[in-house]
């Protein structure tokens, strides 16, 4: 039973089964060998890092990742001590010793962050565990130079973990083009004696599309939860995780030529106008405003004017059953996240990241 209090506004459902079909589905992409490293970053694309990693380590998996140092501090929390957490952007100086304690995984592509790591590691008594990045084309973050990085290498106290660049994934030419970079340096680091016992390349599209590349480990976060390519050859087994809702909260008769909310465009005609407790800092972007859809009862409803902080009207001229109470449908049913990020110019992953912290997760088992 639902608490009526957490679905009195707005709420979005997860659907833990759905999860843990997705993460089969992309395991069974996986090379024998080779680990899923399950990004989490962005509180799980939105979803709630907690109990995503929860279910996920009942699923087997031991390996995470996330964007930040609070990020990982937040899921080593809430997981057993026998994870480990790679942090994928670069933590500030202020942060490595945090990282050093923890035992966070470090993402380095500076030689001047070796030092900091090492310096710490050895006033802890501690290993750091560092995961380097190489910059093969997406140009983020990263080594470009081997021959620089080298001399960086010798540094007391640290582990190196892994060796990891990411695909731009512009053009297939281009991917290749990274690959072979990619092979390249590593190459060069192998021939200098540095060898690295998790090498990783791919992610969630680089699984789809570029499956000899799969190295030691993939980092998996959008297939997880069902945003696979639309390429994919078994597309149809990619289920929907999320289920964005919103209370209706008055229908009401509104004149044609009028405006709704604070759009001066009149309506063409007499306009039953509902009224949802969401808005755009709930994560329902205003670029939605006037092509965004919901369905209540099971039909579409048109975005009215322009989407409000938190209040926004939808156009329920053509269904009359519609009433105050009634739940609107933003995500989930009959709306996909291709149709959202199509209305609105989104994306994909973009769009469940950004539903606020205001609205309660809900999850379904």
């Amino acid at each position: 039973m639902i608490d009526a209090k957490l679905c009195s506004r707005a709420w979005l459902e997860v659907d833990l089964e759905a999860l843990r079909a997705n993460y089969r589905e992309a395991k069974s992409l996986l090379r024998p060998g080779a680990e899923m490293i399950c990004v989490l970053k962005a509180d799980a694309y939105g979803y709630g890092a907690k109990q995503v990693g929860r279910t996920l380590y009942e699923e087997g998996v031991r390996f995470f990742a996330v964007a930040t140092v609070p990020e990982a501090e937040e899921l080593l929390g809430a997981l057993p001590e026998d994870v480990r957490v790679l942090c994928l952007g670069e933590p500030a100086d202020c942060e490595l010793e945090t990282c050093v304690r923890l035992g966070i995984r470090v993402t380095v592509g500076s030689a001047e962050k070796l030092v900091a790591l090492s310096r710490i590691g050895q006033a802890l008594s501690r290993p750091a565990y560092v995961h380097l990045k190489l910059d093969t084309g997406l140009h983020r973050l990263g080594f470009t130079d081997v021959s620089e990085l080298l001399p960086a290498l010798k540094q007391e106290g640290i582990i190196y973990e892994g060796l990891y660049s990411h695909l731009a994934l512009r053009s297939r030419e281009q991917s290749i083009a990274q690959h072979e970079l990619f092979e390249q340096l590593k190459g060069q680091l192998e021939a200098a004696g540095w060898h690295f016992p998790m090498v990783h390349l791919l992610d969630s599209i680089g699984l789809v599309r570029y499956r000899d590349w799969q190295y030691d480990a993939v980092r998996v976060g959008a297939f997880l939860y069902g945003n696979v390519p639309p390429a994919y050859e078994h597309f149809e087994r990619r289920q929907a995780v999320g289920r964005f809702c919103a209370r209706v909260t008055r229908v009401a008769l509104v004149p044609a030529g009028e405006g709704i909310g604070y759009d001066e465009a009149p309506l063409p005609r007499d306009t039953r106008v509902a009224t949802l407790s969401v808005g755009y800092v709930d994560g329902y972007a205003r670029s939605l405003s006037g092509v965004g859809e919901v369905e209540i009862h099971g039909k579409r409803a048109k975005v009215l004017g322009l989407i409000c902080m938190d209040q926004m009207m939808v156009d329920v001229t053509d269904i009359p059953d519609a009433a105050a109470g009634d739940t609107a449908v933003l995500l989930g049913d009959g709306i996909t996240l291709n149709e959202l990020a199509a209305w609105g110019h989104l994306n994909r992953n973009g769009i469940t990241a950004c539903i606020g912290k205001r609205i309660p997760r809900i999850y379904m088992s």
